[in-house]
């Protein structure tokens, strides 16, 4: 698998985890350059596979845990599978509060 497939696939992974999302330097509904702004929130190297997130709902680490979750079978068999995962929170949405 190549990053860019292993990108695309974690944050379909992020995406299945309720009141987390990917965190992007903008909004994609707000320009027009056809950009992967939400594979913009990964990072990939042989040691670390970082993901900036905002969340949505409240407490947050039982929602890290569930990223944990769905995120490490993604890389089962690909060159980051040994890497480690670190996950950061960057924003909490306000639809946390509510």
């Amino acid at each position: 698998m190549i990053a860019n497939e292993a990108v695309e696939k974690i944050i379909g992974a992020i995406k299945g985890v309720a009141g987390l999302r990917p965190a992007t330097p903008v909004s994609p509904e707000t320009t027009w350059l056809p950009v992967d702004w939400e594979g913009m929130a990964v990072d990939l190297t042989p040691e670390v596979v970082q993901i900036r997130l905002i969340a949505s709902r409240l407490p947050i680490p039982p929602l890290l845990d569930l990223a944990v979750a769905a995120v490490r079978p993604v890389l089962t068999g690909t060159e980051w599978e040994k890497a480690r995962l670190r996950l950061v929170v960057t924003d909490l949405d306000g639809a946390a509060f509510a």
